[in-house]
């Protein structure tokens, strides 16, 4: 799996319809092995291992689809929270919060510190191969897939149906969520992501909690949150996986219990958490200078 990341505003629907209780915003976001991204690099750091392992990833793609997907739930949280507000003024925030050529840089960047003393060949070997390829080509398409109306619904309706027939793909899934331990690195992100947005609102002036109210609201949603992303990385995997014959998709399950599978694996991790804690902070600051701005 390349690593990606899934919906980092999954459950922001559910979140704000409760708002007035203090809820929070359960920011899904799912980081997934596969999900990478094509980065337009210098022809120096293109002719590294850094350099040609992040192509393969094409994490570029990557990101773009993050700017999608935080656009679209950007004018979910105007419709909810400040419908009155310029719609066009309030996607020109959120597009410069989402900036595509920084969240590259800032993956890049850490991968490259966290993978410095990484034996990158296994890696760069499977990426570059065509199963590697097309494994990174299946996530990205099933991602985008995800983002219509009811593709989730229809992917977990599916996953229920070959549960109970006893599909081998679905054995080889719960490997790479177990091995990788997906669900619980993706739920804490998450959570700390929450926070930061709580954090923006406070220092954007618009949320008067203590810290340790905040983080004991937090971790309120853990439990939810986590039902959440079981049930997203379930409909996810499925959706990239399913086309590919399980004997295709084993050399990447095996990739994921390797040292190189599992340094990528905690590489991208780290970059993409620190990226969405910035990102997360940033619309929390966003969203309470609307807030501010209405009572003004």
């Amino acid at each position: 799996m390349t690593l990606g990341i899934v919906s980092f505003w999954g459950a922001l629907r559910r979140a704000l319809g409760s708002w007035g209780n203090n809820a929070g915003l359960a920011w899904c976001r799912v980081v997934l092995l596969g999900l990478a991204v094509s980065v337009t690099m210098p022809a120096s750091a293109a002719a590294s291992d850094i350099g040609r392992l992040v192509e393969h990833l094409r994490i570029a793609d990557t990101v773009e689809i993050m700017r999608e997907e935080g656009r679209a739930y950007g004018r979910d949280i105007a419709r909810e929270m400040f419908p009155d507000a310029d719609p066009d003024a309030w996607e020109a925030v959120v597009a410069r919060i989402y900036d595509g050529e920084k969240m590259r840089d800032l993956i890049v960047d850490r991968l490259d510190e966290a993978l410095a003393t990484t034996d990158l060949e296994p890696l760069l070997v499977f990426f570059g191969s065509e199963t590697g390829r097309k494994v990174v080509a299946r996530e990205l398409a099933a991602r985008r897939a995800l983002l219509a109306p009811g593709a989730e619904a229809a992917a977990l309706d599916t996953y229920d149906e070959m549960r109970a027939s006893g599909a081998p793909l679905l054995v080889q899934i719960d490997r790479i969520i177990d091995d990788s331990d997906l669900v619980e690195l993706n739920v804490m992100g998450a959570l700390n992501a929450n926070l930061m947005f709580y954090r923006g609102l406070a220092d954007g002036g618009a949320y008067d909690l203590a810290e340790a109210d905040m983080i004991a609201d937090v971790w309120s949603q853990a439990p939810s949150l986590r039902r959440d992303t079981e049930q997203w990385l379930h409909a996810f995997l499925l959706t990239a996986y399913r086309p590919l014959a399980p004997a295709r998709l084993e050399p990447y399950v095996t990739l994921y219990r390797t040292p190189e599978g599992r340094a990528l694996n905690r590489a991208m991790f780290l970059a993409l958490d620190e990226m969405y804690d910035e990102i997360s902070y940033l619309t929390g600051r966003a969203v309470a200078r609307y807030l501010r701005s209405r009572k003004l």
